[in-house]
């Protein structure tokens, strides 16, 4: 007759136990320093324009890094074990930074450290090139610095205002534009950070890299070249955008312009760019400029 206890040791729930019992430690870790994160970033982050895209970035990243889990564990190795420590001490250090200082960027890039010297200890370096599009991906839950976005925004300014007034001089509405300052009738707009695209531009980078992963059939060449049809495409959706705005506060006036109106028409145009994103994809893949061409 067996050892009950013997057959609960090999049991396949005790084999399991076994196997996570020592990463019990950094799960904990990982998840007292990245739950707080996750919280602020849903308070100061994702209720804004730019960092919309949080939510579902993170509940498809996980997804995805889910399907893509390694299920193979390579042999525990010294030097690997030694730079997962580093990482872990660096990522560490980042997070107490930014927590302090009050940087959300570096508090949020901190966790993510964090994460990736955990799995490259774990699995090592092969396992995860394996999985490096939803680690890549979820790389989009970091914020952009505030120095990025200034730096960014300024050109991008400047530009799309260029474009809306360009649209709209032609159809007879007095416009007259000075910098990204806009005077349309008796009534003057400033295209603010919000109108530049950089904050469209991040989400529709993100949420198109999601649609192009799961083309299983296409090629790296044509998903970089879908990608790069992304930055223009959000620079003219947003052109749109002002180009609503104007004609609202022309015709409506300010009140109508600068209200409720104002949020659905960037919610609109965000929905307009993903639409031609998709749109694109479906009309080159009846063309001879196809995916299975490009790799070819």
């Amino acid at each position: 007759m067996s050892d009950p206890q013997s057959a609960v040791d090999g049991s396949p729930s005790s084999g399991l136990m076994a196997r996570w019992l020592p990463h019990i430690p950094i799960i904990v870790g990982l998840a007292l320093i990245g739950i707080p994160t996750m919280a602020r970033l849903a308070k100061e982050v994702w209720t804004l324009e730019i960092g919309a895209h949080g939510p579902i970035v993170l509940a498809t990243g996980i997804w995805i890094l889910w399907r893509a889990w390694p299920t193979s564990e390579p042999a525990p190795n010294g030097a690997r074990s030694a730079l997962s420590m580093a990482g872990f001490v660096a990522s560490l250090g980042i997070y107490v930074f930014g927590r302090a200082y009050d940087f959300i960027s570096l508090e949020a890039l901190g966790v993510y450290g964090f994460g990736l010297a955990y799995l490259y200890g774990r699995f090592g370096l092969s396992e995860i090139l394996k999985i490096w599009f939803p680690l890549f991906y979820l790389g989009f839950l970091l914020p952009l610095p505030g120095w990025v976005i200034d730096q960014g925004t300024a050109p991008l300014k400047q530009l799309v205002s260029y474009m809306a007034t360009a649209i709209v001089e032609p159809f007879g509405v007095p416009i007259y534009r000075e910098g990204v300052t806009l005077v349309v009738g008796p009534y003057q707009l400033l295209v603010e950070d919000a109108c530049s695209g950089l904050n469209s531009m991040v989400g529709l980078v993100a949420i198109s890299l999601f649609y192009i992963y799961l083309l299983r059939s296409a090629s790296w060449k044509y998903s970089l070249f879908l990608a790069a049809l992304l930055i223009p495409v959000a620079i003219v959706a947003n052109a749109l955008r002002i180009v609503i705005l104007i004609l609202l506060t022309y015709f409506f006036g300010d009140a109508v312009g600068q209200g409720f109106l104002h949020v659905t028409a960037g919610l609109f145009l965000f929905a307009v760019a993903l639409l031609l994103m998709f749109g694109i994809d479906n009309l080159l893949s009846n063309f001879k400029f196809t995916k299975r061409r490009i790799a070819a």
